[in-house]
């Protein structure tokens, strides 16, 4: 399924603000959103970052793929174009056009290795959209 593509000016390779971010947010959950943002800078070299609407957001250039979020009992992770991603592990939750997200609990177990996949996903899915339109 094709989706438009959405854009975010102001990206940057390291972003001073998503730092100050996750230090405003200590304890548990922000931890928990701290540890699987850098696994999103993992993705590659040319990942790029920002805060956006109050929280980091990963993008390749100005596409952004995956974002990270701190509520009162849990953390999300978003995924912008999630309704076009595999999921079989069944974790994505959410009925937009376009964004899924999966909610992490500190007191819950995670399977990590379906979560990364996602993440992996995403970022070849931006990679595909950036590259071929």
């Amino acid at each position: 399924m094709s989706y438009p593509l959405f854009r975010l000016d102001s990206t940057l390779p390291r972003d001073p603000a998503i730092d100050a971010w996750f230090d405003a947010r200590p304890g548990p959950l922000g931890a928990l959103a701290r540890d699987w943002f850098h696994r999103m800078r993992a993705c590659g070299d040319d990942v790029r970052e920002l805060v956006h609407d109050g929280c980091p957001v990963a993008c390749l250039g100005d596409a952004p793929f995956a974002s990270v979020n701190v509520f009162t009992a849990h953390v999300n992770i978003s995924f912008f174009h999630g309704a076009s991603l595999p999921d079989p592990a069944r974790l994505l939750q959410g009925t937009g056009k376009y964004m899924r997200h999966v909610k992490l609990r500190p007191t819950q177990p995670i399977d990590a290795a379906p979560l990364h996949a996602l993440i992996a996903a995403a970022w070849t899915d931006i990679k595909s959209r950036v590259e071929h339109g």
